[in-house]
């Protein structure tokens, strides 16, 4: 672990999040899994080796390019939300916190914890279009 003190307050405070979180205020956890093969495989049915019937995926796939799933974690409860996008850059990630922020009661604050992916910095128009929301990024490779 890094002896960094911004590194160590960094990473106090997020963890303040999850421990003690603002009254009424909703914490979630973002993050992406990038490029996920989109495979389609058929099914049949396969004789054993025993002669034995049964049903399993064939060994052959068709390929539909690759998605990526956005998802957030809501810290308190662990329920998720999640979206499948085609491509990754901000234009989606903003459209899938517009997604979150549309679950989120009107007027109530949420800290969204992130890491520091490109994609999630420079949100300055959106942020201020959405003040009761607050990006807190994780220490640089405290992924």
């Amino acid at each position: 672990m890094s002896t960094d003190p911004e590194f160590a307050a960094k990473a106090a405070d997020i963890i303040g999040l999850y421990l003690n979180p603002p009254e009424n205020a909703l914490v979630v956890s973002v993050d992406e899994k990038p490029s996920i093969q989109a495979l389609e495989r058929s099914t049949g049915y396969v004789e054993t080796d025993s002669g034995k019937i049964v049903r399993e995926f064939k060994s052959t796939y068709g390929r539909h390019g690759i998605l990526n799933l956005f998802a957030a974690l809501e810290v308190a409860t662990g329920a998720m939300l999640t979206q499948t996008t085609k491509l990754k850059r901000r234009a989606e990630f903003l459209e899938f916190m517009d997604k979150v922020m549309a679950e989120v009661p009107a007027g109530r604050e949420v800290h969204v914890i992130l890491d520091n992916y490109c994609i999630h910095k420079r949100n300055n128009a959106w942020l201020a279009a959405h003040p009761n929301v607050f990006f807190h990024f994780t220490p640089t490779s405290a992924s």
